[in-house]
């Protein structure tokens, strides 16, 4: 599923804490693993380029030192430029099959997820990119036994779906399927009633579509809820209460992940989760795929 891993390296205490967890999944799925530092040598920086390039010589050696004894390939690239565009250009051409960053780096959190680098590359990458939490990483165990695909009826859910029941399947995890119903009003008229049966139908939809992709797929394990709520406290409460290990979820192309950088549930998930978080996102050209007969509406 994974033959090649991609794992940008700044250095830091942070980077190697999610290093470890990278190691896992390259063992797992017996993968590559490609470890590159970016040397920001855009004008406005102000350092030597030289002086950065020696200092990510030793970044990716340190870090390769962590695999020592792993029977795992290392292949270890300095590069200079813009760090999102040089990750997202290196992934492409090395065919690489997930990304793995932590959610946010030497900078602060907020810096990092409104600005920097993890949201830039998942603004403009294709590859799934799998987000760990630094501070909670040793935690974390790879395979997990237990996935999570928050669903709705978009083309980004569908994605993420088609990642979560590949990933249940080749590692052998339980796959949990969840569409949160977020209500539309909790005032007892009419049209909020018939406006929250509607959400409440669609929903059922949702489900019974995914469960149905799933048992096509064989996925020996699955499971299926639909609660009411506020998605993102509803999946971190799900996560909390049914020992989930890792969550698979799907933005909609650069635009939309924007969005959800100011609020929006995919963005709360990356910045908020406490088990790692597989992004899928949806490229802004493709207007075909579809796991769903139906992707007209968004409750992402």
């Amino acid at each position: 599923m994974y033959d090649r891993l991609l794992f940008p390296s700044d250095g830091s205490e942070i980077t190697s804490s999610v290093f470890k967890y990278t190691l896992e999944v390259a063992s797992e799925h017996d993968a590559e693993v490609h470890i590159v530092n970016v040397a920001d040598s855009t004008p406005d920086t102000g350092t030597n380029v030289n002086e950065l390039e020696n200092k990510g010589e030793q970044i990716v050696l340190e870090t390769a030192k962590q695999a020592e004894g792993r029977e795992i390939s290392i292949v270890s690239n300095v590069l200079q430029g813009q760090p999102h565009e040089l990750i997202v250009e290196y992934g492409e051409q090395f065919d690489i099959d997930l990304i793995v960053m932590p959610n946010h780096g030497k900078e602060d959190l907020e810096r990092f997820l409104l600005g920097g680098v993890t949201e830039r590359v998942i603004n403009h990458s294709d590859i799934p990119i799998l987000t760990v939490n630094p501070s909670v990483s040793h935690d974390y165990s790879y395979p997990t036994r237990d996935v999570l695909v928050p669903i709705d009826s978009s083309q980004g859910a569908d994605r993420a779906l088609k990642e979560g029941i590949n990933l249940a399947n080749t590692t052998g995890a339980t796959l949990h399927l969840l569409h949160v119903v977020e209500m539309a009003t909790m005032e007892f008229d009419v049209r909020s009633e018939v406006s929250d049966e509607q959400l409440k139908k669609l929903g059922n939809e949702t489900i019974t579509k995914g469960v149905e992709a799933a048992n096509t797929a064989s996925v020996p394990s699955v499971t299926s809820s639909i609660v009411y709520g506020r998605p993102h406290r509803e999946i971190h409460s799900y996560i909390k209460a049914n020992d989930i290990g890792l969550v698979t979820i799907g933005t909609h192309g650069q635009t939309d992940f924007s969005q959800y950088t100011l609020g929006r549930v995919s963005s709360n998930i990356v910045r908020t989760s406490p088990v790692p978080v597989l992004m899928v996102r949806q490229p802004a050209s493709d207007e075909t795929y579809s796991l769903h007969e139906d992707n007209s509406n968004d409750t992402n």
